[in-house]
């Protein structure tokens, strides 16, 4: 049994590995990358109380950047698979619960370990064939960022659990934090390989036990997430996964009597629907669901005309289409004062025009294709409706092609309209819409910035002069989650940057920080008294 008070090994950042031409793990990577593409179709099963789960209905998998290719198919189940899962998990739960915390910290350490060493490069791999991420996305997510989730929420479970009243004399103080009561439902994005893990392996490492939905566009990656739990040591039912619609799996999860949460990311549309069908069954559970999401954002970049041009480019070009624009925090809309246009313009005309677009498989792409064709017809249709404008104009990019991938050129635009749609609306993919504001009207444009959009994910202020930086902090406080000086709004690191927003946004309960794991367990104070009394009388009846 336990006797001790363990201390556990100190949480640290996984190097990021560059990948540079002529180095083994670039070599070693595409090796696998070509492996997996070559390989014999696969068949991804769902996962239920430890079991691989197949079904006669099976869905393809295709690269986004070479849609033809079959890479195999995915098993889809139906509203039988969701109750299999809800009772798989809740038989599992009281021995998950009980079990002490550091033998739950112990497994998702050496998860960290397994995913830092052997699986590295098939969870890279699996991320850039199935969701187009190159060399260096894959790698900042699906393994180091991963990685980074699991060693680092193992410290801040520590530090939760070491957290005590006072207790005055005669008496001992204490707090419990227990599991939630039922079982917690992640429903994951597409995007982020180590956001689709962390959603169900933070509230499994408070001890809850989790169903799990991911984004069918993600399936690959997903299986290589359950083999890396399963070598891991998380015991069957602990997190179970199972790939049906999300309406089916709905009428299922929200009439359960036994949800205790909701851990989302994806849609704001999304997730308020998911709320309200909380909210319609609220009477029929057991305690009140815990709902945590990050949903949209239309993340901008605000730039004070004291700014460096270079700087300012730099920030729109790396901040709008690293990974095609696909990322929760992407820098979709900037703020341009008149002064620094000119060689703003020149510069990132010219940095845009240099991209190289194509497979993940030449590292020299730097952007890859979006993921689908729903996708890629959205933001086609952005650039449609682009091009019909009388107060906008597209500068750069604004073409696509989707004969082979869903490939769809970088592209910005520049608009007279401070309302002008691309500067309101979310669109997931690499379209950048700046607007020129002229340059001593700085501290109302804050204000226009502020006003625009209903989301507040991130953002960022660029400038060389401190009481700017210091006006735009203040007025932008409720504007973004996660807030930048001098830098691009994306790339927030676990441990040193956590990451949401609020308003559109979601809840902002910071994913990579302790108050994430709080919202997975239910506190319970004990108060134990070393002499009752023996007498109701109190001294001042005397």
């Amino acid at each position: 049994m336990s006797n001790a008070i363990f201390t556990v090994p100190k949480a640290i950042n996984e190097p990021v590995k560059a990948y540079a031409p002529g180095t083994s793990e670039r070599d070693s990577l595409i090796a696998e990358y070509k492996k997996m593409l070559n390989q014999e179709a696969i068949d991804v099963p769902m996962y239920i109380n430890g079991e691989k789960v197949y079904t006669t209905n099976k869905k393809p998998m295709s690269p986004p950047h070479d849609h033809k290719k079959v890479l195999g198919h995915f098993n889809y189940g139906d509203a039988s698979h969701v109750e299999k899962a809800i009772e798989a998990a809740m038989n599992a739960r009281e021995a998950w619960a009980n079990l002490p915390w550091e033998q739950r910290a112990a497994i998702f350490l050496k998860a960290a370990d397994l995913l830092a060493g052997p699986f590295r490069n098939k969870m890279n791999a699996s991320t850039m064939l199935a969701q187009s991420k190159n060399v260096f996305q894959a790698e900042i997510d699906a393994a180091c960022e991963l990685i980074d989730f699991f060693r680092f929420n193992v410290q801040y479970m520590t530090q939760l659990y070491r957290e005590q009243p006072e207790s005055l004399p005669g008496m001992w103080n204490r707090l419990e934090y227990r599991p939630l009561e039922g079982f917690v439902f992640a429903v994951t994005p597409f995007n982020f390989t180590s956001i689709a893990a962390n959603l169900c392996a933070a509230p499994a490492m408070m001890g809850n036990v989790v169903v799990w939905k991911p984004a069918e566009s993600q399936m690959y990656s997903a299986q290589v997430i359950m083999e890396l739990f399963e070598a891991a040591g998380v015991p069957a039912g602990v997190i179970n996964m199972v790939s049906v619609d999300g309406p089916t799996a709905g009428d299922v999860i929200f009439k359960n009597k036994h949800l205790a949460g909701l851990h989302f990311t994806g849609s704001t549309g999304v997730f308020r629907h998911l709320w309200k069908e909380i909210g319609n069954n609220i009477e029929n559970y057991r305690s009140y669901p815990r709902i945590v999401g990050e949903t949209g954002g239309k993340d901008f970049i605000m730039v004070h005309k004291s700014a460096n041009a270079a700087e300012v480019a730099t920030a729109i070009a790396r901040g709008a289409f690293e990974f095609q624009g696909q990322k929760c925090s992407a820098a979709s809309r900037a703020y341009v004062p008149s002064n620094l246009w000119p060689d703003v313009k020149r510069i990132l005309v010219e940095q845009v025009s240099s991209f190289k677009m194509g497979s993940p498989e030449d590292t020299s792409n730097f952007v890859n294709a979006v993921i689908d064709e729903r996708a890629f017809d959205k933001i086609a249709g952005y650039i449609d409706y682009i091009k019909t404008q009388n107060d906008a104009e597209i500068i750069v990019g604004g073409t696509y092609d989707k004969s082979v991938g869903y490939f769809i050129s970088p592209t910005v635009v520049v608009t007279t309209n401070p309302k002008f749609r691309t500067l309101c609306e979310e669109i997931f993919g690499p379209v950048m819409t700046i607007f020129v504001y002229p340059e001593n009207e700085f501290e109302a444009t804050l204000q226009l910035l502020d006003g625009t959009s209903e989301y507040a994910l991130t953002g960022s202020i660029m400038s060389n002069d401190r009481y700017a930086i210091q006006v735009a902090t203040k007025a932008l406080e409720n504007a973004a989650g996660n807030f930048y000086i001098n830098d691009k709004p994306t790339g927030a690191v676990v441990g040193q940057q956590p990451f949401g927003g609020a308003r559109g946004s979601g809840t902002n309960d910071k994913a990579g920080a302790a108050m994430n794991l709080l919202r997975w367990v239910s506190a319970r104070t004990i108060k134990e008294t070393f002499v009752p009394p023996t007498d109701y009388k109190y001294p001042f009846l005397g």
